[in-house]
């Protein structure tokens, strides 16, 4: 079988692993089309955290000048107690895992952060097309041909599955996946920022298993509540919003400043922690899993938007190095899946401690641990 570098890669997905990988791959002078299911205006979801290891590669992206200055960063994170003081109780320097000239870690809006990364890729001569899905996808040794919703077709090299926690693509492919919940319910709502709020800080126990809070810009935040994975579909966005508000009451210290702004039911949201990871292989063939489509770990370490950055800068350095093939597939899966495992492990092992109340659970540890991996370039 002749093979030789990616010269046309198809990316699904518009999210932050698929938008990473076609600005690096653009950039790089591949030629890129990347489809995306929903709207172009439509970025879901409040805010990111964003951990230094994340923002070691949209460095690397070219971006970290507009992320940094749309952001907020900060350094040092904030433990409070749950009680009807709000009280400091510790200040934790955080470890800065992207190196000592990036902040540990930078809150964002996400839907900020889309446009960066989709102006970015555009720049780099990738073509997006929004509102658009694969209707067809067919491979033989030497190429992937697509055809699209839109009436267009074409034939690629690569194409990237990187379109989220349900991806179609993987169920095309009939790759059998099972995501589970772990057990755990998120509130979270966008508000203004108080002042009071300069960076993250932890409330454990009390009305939920934590609460916590990111500041995401100069005038914007989010803030979420941990529960009991429950059913909540059939709440009204009002109730919805009661339901937080009464969750958020019983917090103190800047979380009074937080309920105060609680007003809104259209800046709320409910859904559950849910995790899977892809053996290996990665690959089915020329058509690769990068981000959620491959790994999902709930929100408790943070860092799902880096391990989905990560998997966009590996498979792009060896897609623009190396013949597609079994060996590329093989480096790439090496290479990502022992780290993302790792990380959704991690993160599932901190739910499943606080779910339990395990008084022996090690917490600093397994943090520790997480944050030394990451450290290291992926």
């Amino acid at each position: 079988m002749h093979s030789s570098t990616a010269r046309s890669v198809l990316v699904i997905g518009g999210g932050i692993a698929g938008s990473a990988a076609a600005i690096f791959l653009a950039r790089a002078g591949v030629g890129v089309d990347l489809i995306e299911a929903k709207a172009r205006d439509c970025a879901v979801g409040s805010g990111i955290t964003l951990q230094g290891n994340a923002l070691r590669v949209l460095r690397e992206l070219g971006v970290w000048e507009q992320v940094s200055q749309s952001g907020w960063g900060f350094d040092t994170l904030g433990i409070r107690a749950s009680d009807e003081t709000g009280a400091l109780l510790a200040e934790i320097p955080d470890v800065r895992t992207g190196g000592p000239d990036l902040p540990a870690a930078m809150g964002m809006e996400r839907p900020r952060l889309a446009a960066i990364l989709h102006g970015a890729a555009e720049a780099a001569g990738a073509k997006m097309r929004f509102g658009v899905t694969a209707v067809s996808i067919a491979q033989d040794d030497a190429g992937v041909d697509v055809t699209f919703s839109d009436g267009a077709s074409g034939r690629y090299d690569v194409v990237i599955g990187a379109d989220g926690v349900r991806s179609a693509t993987r169920r095309a492919l009939g790759i059998d996946l099972a995501t589970h919940p772990t057990g755990m319910g998120i509130w979270r709502l966008v508000c203004s920022r108080p002042e009071s709020i300069t960076r993250t800080d932890l409330f454990y126990g009390g009305a939920g298993y934590i609460a916590g809070y990111c500041p995401t810009g100069p005038d914007s935040m989010y803030a979420y509540i941990v529960e009991d994975a429950q059913d909540r579909s059939t709440l009204t966005k009002q109730e919805q919003l009661e339901t937080m508000r009464a969750l958020a009451a019983k917090y103190h210290g800047p979380w009074d400043d937080i309920t105060a702004r609680l007003t809104d039911p259209d800046a709320v949201n409910y859904t559950w922690f849910e995790t899977h990871v892809l053996e290996t292989p990665w690959n089915r063939g020329r058509i690769v899993f990068i981000g959620d489509a491959a790994h999902v770990c709930p929100p408790t370490l943070a860092q799902g938007g880096a391990q989905a950055l990560e998997d966009a800068a590996v498979l792009s350095e060896l897609l623009i190095r190396q013949p597609v093939g079994d060996r590329l597939w093989e480096a790439f899966t090496a290479r990502r899946l022992p780290r993302a495992k790792a990380v959704v492990d991690a993160s599932v092992q901190l739910g499943q401690w606080m779910l339990d109340a395990d008084p022996n659970a090690d917490v600093p540890a397994l943090m520790h641990r997480i944050a030394d991996l990451v450290s290291t370039p992926a």
